[in-house]
Protein backbone atom coordinates (compact mmCIF):
# COMPACT_ATOMS: atom_id res chain seq x y z
CA UNK A 1 0.00 0.00 0.00
CA UNK A 2 1.51 3.34 -1.03
CA UNK A 3 -1.17 5.96 -0.46
CA UNK A 4 -1.38 8.93 1.91
CA UNK A 5 -3.16 7.48 4.93
CA UNK A 6 -3.99 10.97 6.18
CA UNK A 7 -6.20 11.54 3.13
CA UNK A 8 -8.39 8.51 3.85
CA UNK A 9 -7.47 7.19 7.27
CA UNK A 10 -8.42 3.63 8.12
CA UNK A 11 -6.30 2.50 11.04
CA UNK A 12 -7.74 -1.00 10.80
CA UNK A 13 -6.21 -1.27 7.32
CA UNK A 14 -2.67 -0.40 8.42
CA UNK A 15 -0.43 -3.45 8.50
CA UNK A 16 3.21 -4.44 8.87
CA UNK A 17 4.91 -4.01 5.50
CA UNK A 18 2.82 -1.04 4.42
CA UNK A 19 4.84 1.83 2.93
CA UNK A 20 4.36 5.49 3.68
CA UNK A 21 4.14 7.77 0.65
CA UNK A 22 7.71 8.46 -0.52
CA UNK A 23 8.88 12.06 -0.24
CA UNK A 24 11.37 13.05 -2.95
CA UNK A 25 13.06 16.42 -2.65
CA UNK A 26 14.47 18.60 -5.43
CA UNK A 27 18.25 18.51 -5.92
CA UNK A 28 20.03 20.27 -3.07
CA UNK A 29 21.58 23.62 -3.97
CA UNK A 30 23.85 26.10 -2.22
CA UNK A 31 20.75 28.19 -1.62
CA UNK A 32 19.09 25.24 0.15
CA UNK A 33 22.11 25.00 2.46
CA UNK A 34 22.18 28.74 3.13
CA UNK A 35 18.48 28.74 4.03
CA UNK A 36 18.95 25.73 6.30
CA UNK A 37 21.88 27.45 8.06
CA UNK A 38 19.57 30.32 8.95
CA UNK A 39 16.60 28.16 9.87
CA UNK A 40 18.59 25.78 12.07
CA UNK A 41 21.14 28.29 13.39
CA UNK A 42 23.84 25.81 12.31
CA UNK A 43 26.40 28.02 10.59
CA UNK A 44 29.19 25.46 10.33
CA UNK A 45 31.31 26.76 7.42
CA UNK A 46 31.77 23.24 6.04
CA UNK A 47 28.19 23.50 4.78
CA UNK A 48 28.42 26.89 3.05
CA UNK A 49 32.07 27.93 2.58
CA UNK A 50 33.89 26.05 -0.15
CA UNK A 51 37.29 27.23 1.13
CA UNK A 52 36.59 25.83 4.59
CA UNK A 53 35.36 22.57 3.08
CA UNK A 54 38.49 22.23 0.92
CA UNK A 55 40.72 23.02 3.91
CA UNK A 56 39.03 20.07 5.67
CA UNK A 57 39.83 17.78 2.73
CA UNK A 58 36.45 17.87 1.02
CA UNK A 59 35.90 18.68 -2.67
CA UNK A 60 33.03 21.05 -1.89
CA UNK A 61 30.54 21.92 0.82
CA UNK A 62 28.17 19.17 1.91
CA UNK A 63 24.70 18.91 3.38
CA UNK A 64 23.86 19.18 7.08
CA UNK A 65 22.85 15.79 8.44
CA UNK A 66 19.97 17.46 10.21
CA UNK A 67 18.55 18.63 6.86
CA UNK A 68 18.18 14.97 5.86
CA UNK A 69 16.44 14.30 9.17
CA UNK A 70 14.17 17.31 8.63
CA UNK A 71 13.11 15.89 5.26
CA UNK A 72 12.24 12.56 6.93
CA UNK A 73 10.26 14.46 9.55
CA UNK A 74 8.38 16.18 6.75
CA UNK A 75 7.53 12.79 5.23
CA UNK A 76 6.23 11.53 8.58
CA UNK A 77 4.10 14.58 9.26
CA UNK A 78 2.63 14.53 5.77
CA UNK A 79 1.40 11.02 6.60
CA UNK A 80 0.04 11.90 10.06
CA UNK A 81 0.11 15.23 11.91
CA UNK A 82 3.02 15.93 14.26
CA UNK A 83 0.93 15.37 17.40
CA UNK A 84 0.98 11.62 16.67
CA UNK A 85 4.79 11.39 16.59
CA UNK A 86 6.08 9.60 19.71
CA UNK A 87 9.72 8.82 18.88
CA UNK A 88 12.03 9.75 16.01
CA UNK A 89 15.69 8.78 15.76
CA UNK A 90 18.15 8.40 12.91
CA UNK A 91 21.69 7.36 12.08
CA UNK A 92 23.58 9.33 9.46
CA UNK A 93 25.19 6.89 7.07
CA UNK A 94 26.93 8.87 4.33
CA UNK A 95 27.60 12.42 3.26
CA UNK A 96 24.95 14.07 1.11
CA UNK A 97 26.38 16.29 -1.63
CA UNK A 98 25.19 19.30 -3.57
CA UNK A 99 22.90 18.16 -6.37
CA UNK A 100 21.71 15.05 -4.54
CA UNK A 101 18.00 14.38 -4.91
CA UNK A 102 16.85 12.64 -1.74
CA UNK A 103 13.99 10.17 -1.43
CA UNK A 104 12.64 9.54 2.06
CA UNK A 105 11.00 6.19 2.67
CA UNK A 106 9.13 4.62 5.56
CA UNK A 107 7.93 1.04 6.05
CA UNK A 108 5.78 -0.13 8.94
CA UNK A 109 7.76 -2.75 10.84
CA UNK A 110 5.52 -3.32 13.85
CA UNK A 111 2.11 -2.48 15.21
CA UNK A 112 1.75 -2.48 19.00
CA UNK A 113 0.12 -0.85 21.99
CA UNK A 114 2.08 1.64 24.09
CA UNK A 115 0.72 3.70 26.98
CA UNK A 116 -2.83 2.84 25.90
CA UNK A 117 -2.28 3.98 22.30
CA UNK A 118 -2.35 1.95 19.09
CA UNK A 119 1.11 2.62 17.59
CA UNK A 120 3.29 1.70 14.64
CA UNK A 121 7.07 1.48 14.42
CA UNK A 122 8.30 2.79 11.09
CA UNK A 123 11.66 1.88 9.55
CA UNK A 124 13.11 4.95 7.85
CA UNK A 125 15.64 5.40 5.07
CA UNK A 126 16.91 8.10 2.76
CA UNK A 127 18.54 7.35 -0.58
CA UNK A 128 19.91 9.68 -3.23
CA UNK A 129 19.22 9.49 -6.97
CA UNK A 130 21.95 6.81 -7.31
CA UNK A 131 20.21 4.66 -4.67
CA UNK A 132 23.02 5.29 -2.19
CA UNK A 133 21.83 4.95 1.41
CA UNK A 134 22.34 8.22 3.29
CA UNK A 135 20.32 7.79 6.49
CA UNK A 136 18.49 5.10 8.43
CA UNK A 137 16.29 5.28 11.49
CA UNK A 138 12.96 4.62 13.04
CA UNK A 139 9.93 6.46 14.28
CA UNK A 140 6.99 5.53 16.45
CA UNK A 141 3.66 7.12 15.67
CA UNK A 142 0.34 6.73 17.45
CA UNK A 143 -2.60 5.98 15.21
CA UNK A 144 -5.51 8.39 15.62
CA UNK A 145 -8.94 7.08 16.46
CA UNK A 146 -10.48 8.99 13.58
CA UNK A 147 -9.57 10.80 10.40
CA UNK A 148 -6.89 13.46 11.12
CA UNK A 149 -7.86 17.08 10.70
Amino acid sequence: MNKPFAAVFDKAGIAVGDELPILTKAPITRTTLAYFCGASNDHNPLHVDIDAAKAAGMEDVFVHGMLNMAYVGQMLTQWLPQQYLRCFEVKFGAIVHLGDELSCKGVIDERFEQAGEDCVRIRLSVHNQHDELKLTGEAVMALPNSKPE
